[in-house]
Parts: structure tokens; sequence; C-alpha cells
């Protein structure tokens, strides 16, 4: 059977995310300049990169498929991965949609905030995970698989649960108490194997981290820009976090310096008030679309 890895296939096949994660993904590859033209009721939607073929699929099912070797690049979550124990390469962090897979039950069971030390009833979509959990508790548990909405399981027909969740609002909601952590998640770019071993396909799916990477990087930063007296500039500077070094221009009549640095948008509270200290002024804050470092 002829797959993707065939070397005479240059076509890069795509798998977008269907559900929850869609619209984060778009949002980043709009913002890295490819644009994504969907119609109403269609799965194969267009890009604006050439030789790229998309198909929008669930995220567990892009995951299937690169390890199978039909899809070459594809967006989903680590959970899944994980669940699926697929071999994939991990290409790109977009640190979209971070959730934690956990453990979560009803008060009532729990003992001393802890799950207690005998045979439970555990349910989850995750069965994969789940088995994991169980042998690593070692009390004997039995699995239960769900299919969907997990948490309206305990306490009639499980004592705990194995959940994704962001929050934990919809855990607290239906009485559960998060009693354990299995594994952190985020959505990602993953590769085939194949697709990394075909050159010309690995060469673009690095070109496109490029791409991303630069708006995640991006995200990150704001520009900052100030007006610096000459004899304040080194204490400013002192303090200025930048990529590798701020640039600086001089302002007419020997003003002082322009100065110019991206920083990380957390740092602003504590930053702002510390140039103004220092003798910075006339502080100007702008977004950044892109950063290539």
């Amino acid at each position: 059977m002829t797959t993707i890895s065939d070397k005479t296939n240059d076509t890069l096949r795509l798998g977008l995310p269907k559900g929850r994660m869609q619209e984060g993904v778009m949002r980043l590859l709009a913002d890295a300049g490819i644009r994504v033209s969907i119609s109403a009721r269609g799965y194969r939607p267009t890009t604006s990169l050439d030789g790229v073929e998309t198909k929008i699929l669930k995220p567990q099912n892009i995951i299937e498929m690169l390890d199978s070797g039909t899809r070459d690049l594809g967006f989903a979550g680590a959970d899944w991965v994980a669940e699926l124990e697929a071999d994939v390469v991990e290409v790109i962090d977009t640190k979209l949609d971070v959730v934690k897979v956990v453990a979560a039950a009803p008060s009532s069971v729990l003992e001393n905030g802890a799950l207690p030390r005998r045979p439970l009833v555990v349910a989850s979509e995750y069965q994969a995970l789940s088995l994991k959990w169980i042998e690593a508790r070692g009390c004997g548990d039995r699995f239960v698989r769900s299919y969907g909405a997990t948490e309206v399981f305990p306490p009639e027909d499980a004592d705990c649960v194995i959940d994704v969740t962001a929050t934990g609002s919809t855990l607290e909601a239906n009485s559960l108490t998060i009693c354990g952590e299995v594994m952190a998640s985020s959505t990602r770019l993953y590769a085939s194997r194949a697709a990394m071993e075909h050159a010309g396909k690995r060469g673009r799916i690095a070109d496109l981290a490029l791409l991303l990477q630069s708006v995640i990087e991006a995200r990150k930063r704001v520009m900052l820009e100030l007006n610096a007296p000459s004899d304040k500039l080194a204490a400013i500077i002192e303090v200025l976090p930048c990529m590798r070094q701020p640039t600086l221009s001089k302002l007419a009549g020997d003003a002082g310096y322009a100065v110019k640095s991206a920083v990380p948008r957390d740092s602003l509270p504590r930053l702002i008030p510390l140039l103004k200290a220092r003798g910075g002024s006339d502080i100007v804050i702008s977004p950044i679309a892109q950063v290539v470092p």
C-alpha cells in the first residue's frame, strides 16, 4: 500500500483539529499569515500554502493517522499522543488549550483528601492512561470506559474519574474534588516519522514551524519604546530586558536617546515604574506580530 512515505509524493498532508481547539489553531495560522478557507459543511479547507492538502479531523484521529503515515502533519493534544501511545514527532508546543488530565472523586469517597487504599471503580475516556494509573496505584481498581460526560459517573456508577480539565470548574460543579494529576497537556503540532525522514517535507515542516513559532514568541512580548536622557541611559539599559541588545537612536538636538526593545509582556507591571524612576519618559507599548530571532 502506498502511503505518504512514498518519496515521489511531495504534497504535505495537514490535519486541522475539529472541536474546541480549532479556533486557537486557526488564529495561530492566520497570525502567521496563512489563510485557511473553510466552507460551511466542508472538511477539506484550502490554505494559502502551496502544496499543502488539509483535512479537518478529530484530534485523536489526527494522531492515529500520523502514527500510521496517512497524514504528515497535524495539531492535537499531548494527552491523545500519550493515550494512543503514538510514535509521532513533536514539532511545536503551541501553548494553546493548556489542560490537565486529573483524578477526581466525590468528597464522600476521599479519606483525608486522598483516595482510599482499596479497590475503586474508575471511569474515563482515557483507557490506556487510566490503566497505567490503576497499575501504579496498585489497589486492584476496576476500569469503566466512558464516552463523554465522565464527570456524571460518580457516585452511583464509579468511585472516581480520570478526566481532562482546564479550570476544574466542571468537576467542581459535579461535586468532584481533584485528588491527583495524571499529566499536563496542550495543543501541539506533530509530524509523522515518515514525513520527517522525507528531506523535502522535513524542510517544509521546519519552515512552517518557524512561522508559527514566531507568532508564539511574539505573543509573549511587546515592543517597548522610551526616551532616555544621556546621563540616565546606562541606568535604564541596565534593567531593560531585551532579546539581544536594545536599539538606540539619538534624539534631535542631542536631547538623549530613543530606546527600543522587545520585552516580555509579563514584565511590564514591574518594568514601567522602574524605567520611569530611572529617568525614562514617553514610554510607548505596542503589540508585536511576529518575532524571528
